[in-house]
């Protein structure tokens, strides 16, 4: 096999992280957990079932980053949510770091909301 061929056997290999399955199903359940502690103050219902939450990568050294939205851009606590979502993340065991990015595309709309979220709104 030449040296290209090499490189593109390795390239189409899936990448292997240092944390095992094992590992990363329970730091999954436990980042869930976390994000469920934080509470839109206006709504009674916290941000992972309210689908705020779009994206969550852990590097193998387990810093975490977070995609996150709002239920709308002018929400009054846009300036202090990221900063919850951070502090929640960084009491799981074992996380290095965290940092929350608002995004608004795609925009939020209850669509995104969990059966549990609408259930607690009475949506249904």
């Amino acid at each position: 096999m030449s040296e290209s061929s090499d490189f593109a056997a390795a390239w189409d290999e899936p990448q292997r992280s240092a944390l095992s399955q094992a590992e990363l199903d329970t730091l999954t359940d436990q980042l869930v957990t976390a994000l469920k502690t934080v509470f839109d103050p206006e709504i009674p219902v916290d941000i992972y079932e309210l689908g705020l939450i779009y994206k969550v990568d852990v590097n193998d050294e387990k810093d975490v980053v977070v995609e996150m939205t709002l239920t709308a851009p002018g929400c009054p606590v846009a300036g202090e949510m990221p900063g919850w979502v951070e502090d929640a993340v960084m009491k799981v065991d074992g996380i290095k770091s965290a940092r929350a990015n608002l995004v608004f595309d795609p925009p939020w709309d209850p669509s995104k909301m969990s059966d549990e979220a609408k259930l607690a709104l009475n949506m249904f």
